[in-house]
C-alpha cells in the first residue's frame, strides 16, 4: 500500500452559544481509519482569506515537486539547529534537484549520512553545519562522498514553550 502525506479537508461551522467558530479538519490517512478534529478558532473581524478557502489542502501538492525523486529523512543531531533542523525532525528531500552553493544536502561522506550545507570557499568543497559546536568539513579527492539530494522542507513540531520545553 503506497502512503502519501494527508490530504486535511476544512470545514467552519459557527454556533450561536459560542463566541467563535469551529472549524473541522477531517485527515484522510490511506493507512487508517479518518480523523476528525476540533479547533477553536478566534472570533473578530472576518478574514478576508475566508473568500478563498480551499475544501481540502493536499501537503503532497504543495511541498513535493519531483515525486519519484523524493524521499524523507528522520535527522538524528544538532549539527544544524541554527538553520531551523533540530534532531527528530523529518526532512524532505529531493534528489531531482542540482545542489548548488548554499544548500542544504543529505550527503554520504565516507560511508556515513550527513545533512549539512553545501559550500565552496577558497576553491574546496565543504560541507558546513549550522552549529559552532561542529567544525566544517572539507571534501578532498580522497574522501568518499556523494550528494543523495537537497533538503526542500524540514517538518517540525512547533515548540509549546519558551525554551522548548515539552509539557
Amino acid at each position: 500500500m503506497e502512503k502519501s502525506l494527508t490530504t486535511a479537508h476544512l470545514y467552519t461551522i459557527s454556533f450561536a452559544h459560542l463566541n467563535h467558530p469551529i472549524v473541522m479538519m477531517r485527515y484522510d490517512h490511506p493507512w487508517s481509519e479518518d480523523t476528525l478534529c476540533l479547533v477553536p478558532v478566534s472570533a473578530g473581524y472576518p478574514s478576508p482569506a475566508d473568500d478563498y478557502l480551499e475544501g481540502s489542502l493536499d501537503l503532497n501538492q504543495h511541498l513535493i515537486t519531483h515525486p519519484t525523486a523524493t524521499f524523507f529523512v528522520r535527522v538524528a543531531g544538532e549539527s544544524m539547529r541554527e538553520a531551523g533542523i533540530h534532531s527528530g525532525d523529518v526532512l524532505i528531500v529531493d534528489r531531482a534537484l542540482t545542489p548548488s552553493d548554499g544548500s542544504v544536502v543529505i550527503a554520504v561522506v565516507n560511508g556515513e549520512l550527513t545533512v549539512k550545507r553545501l559550500s565552496k570557499r577558497h576553491g574546496t568543497l565543504m560541507l558546513v553545519p549550522e552549529n559552532q559546536q561542529y567544525p566544517p568539513l572539507p571534501i578532498t579527492e580522497t574522501t568518499a562522498f556523494e550528494v543523495w539530494g537537497v533538503v526542500t522542507y524540514v517538518i517540525h513540531r512547533v515548540d509549546r514553550r519558551p525554551g522548548g520545553a515539552s509539557p
